[in-house]
């Protein structure tokens, strides 16, 4: 087909698009496939500066409603980065492939959502949204669109598992051959290698202070509940709070979590019952928890063990053996089964190659909301702490009112999806 002609077939066949993105149309500025992708990182305080300087592409704007985060990385970037205080102003430019959404997760599904409508790709970080709704919606908006997404974690295709000691991989392996048996428990804990931080808990009593000229509080806040200002609720404090985050578990959850929601085959669905063991939470600051249990309907769990009281537990055990850090194992042989095994079915693993070939990357909106459903599900339990009904097709509670209340949270006005 001659480029003109698909030029026009295409027009008619992506008018969903508000602005079609350079990889997938060409024309005047157009980048081969052989070259660099370009990106754009919003919010670059933290996470934001490996998005900006770390992660592949080439920059060509940063963006951030705090001056001084924002001029302290325009000042390390080359000189045609551009920065904006309005992400909106970032979606219209036509020469960005990537955008990498880096803000606190208030933000996260808004954002992805304005990018995906905008043609972009979408390399967002953990958690993906703050809410089981907002997860729903964007799965919804970025597949309408056509848009490729990421969430940035990894360790489900790539890199130690934590404190495990090896790659999930081998474990993925483990479990899918059935050496373990079935149903399995898994159980999350400092001695199985992984730490919940709990200093990510917010404080109680926030006295207003006056706002720092170089932030844009009311934009830092956006979708979410207007409250008085105080350092501590923004930037390297906000996970402390229910409105931004979850605390310790919001921060680590969806790594911890995502590459065991993989192991166990459950990216289509979610746990049936979710309880949690912790102390009275406050309303607007996170606390800290003692356990969650989340159980399927197939009878695997997931132990989440915030005081580390089963510190002698494998981090997975089945009917016919278990599994603990570093591959030990009372399963005779493993080394030599594992090398006879199959290995698992394989995955686009590499970005830049899901956005110029259109293929859905590893961890994508789809299993990414499931796993970070699995963060939502254990914060509405800590912050209920009692046992909840779920059911993961309609993605609801089964009679519970004030469960389903915290699945919804709107946002505040005038910010829809």
């Amino acid at each position: 087909m001659k480029r003109r002609q698909f030029l026009k077939k295409s027009a008619l066949t992506l008018t969903a698009f508000s602005i079609v993105p350079r990889y997938v149309l060409g024309g005047d500025g157009y980048t081969p496939p052989s070259d660099v992708l370009t990106k754009a990182v919003i919010g670059v305080g933290g996470m934001g500066q490996w998005h900006a300087f770390g992660a592949p592409g080439k920059l060509l704007a940063v963006c951030d409603v705090d001056e001084k985060h924002l001029q302290n990385t325009l000042n390390k970037a080359a000189p045609e980065v551009r920065g904006y205080k309005d992400f909106r102003q970032v979606l219209q430019r036509d020469d960005i492939d990537i955008i990498h959404v880096a803000t606190p997760p208030h933000w996260h599904g808004l954002i992805s959502a304005y990018a995906a409508r905008a043609g972009k790709a979408v390399w967002c970080e953990k958690p993906m949204t703050r809410t089981i709704w907002e997860g729903r919606e964007l799965v919804k908006i970025v597949q309408e669109q056509g848009a490729v997404f990421r969430i940035n974690t990894w360790f489900r295709f790539s890199g130690i598992f934590y404190g495990f000691g090896t790659p999930v991989k081998p474990i993925k392996k483990i479990v899918q051959n059935r050496l373990l048996g079935w149903p399995l428990k898994v159980v999350v804990n400092a001695a199985t290698g992984f730490k919940w931080k709990f200093y990510w808990s917010g404080k109680t009593h926030l006295t207003p202070q006056w706002i720092p000229p170089e932030l844009d509080y009311n934009f830092w806040l956006g979708p979410a509940p207007y409250k008085p200002y105080n350092p501590h609720r923004v930037h390297r404090t906000f996970r402390g709070y229910w409105d931004y985050d979850g605390g310790g578990l919001g921060d680590m959850g969806q790594h911890y979590l995502d590459p065991i929601q993989y192991i166990l085959e459950k990216d289509d669905t979610g746990p049936v019952e979710i309880e949690a063991d912790a102390p009275q939470q406050h309303p607007d600051a996170v606390g800290s928890w003692r356990l969650i249990r989340l159980k399927y309907a197939d009878g695997c769990q997931i132990i989440l063990d915030g005081e580390n009281r089963y510190y002698d537990a494998p981090f997975i055990e089945g009917p016919k053996g278990k599994l603990y850090p570093n591959l030990k194992s009372d399963i005779p042989d493993l080394e030599k089964k594992l090398k006879q095994l199959p290995d698992p079915e394989p995955q686009v693993t590499d970005f830049h190659q899901a956005v110029r070939e259109r293929l859905k990357f590893a961890l994508n909106e789809q299993n990414g909301h499931r796993s970070a459903s699995l963060v939502n599900l254990a914060k509405i339990a800590v912050r209920l702490r009692r046992k909840l009904i779920f059911d993961p097709q309609k993605q609801r509670f089964i009679n519970d009112d004030a469960a389903n209340q915290m699945i919804y949270e709107p946002f505040r006005s005038p910010w829809k999806f």
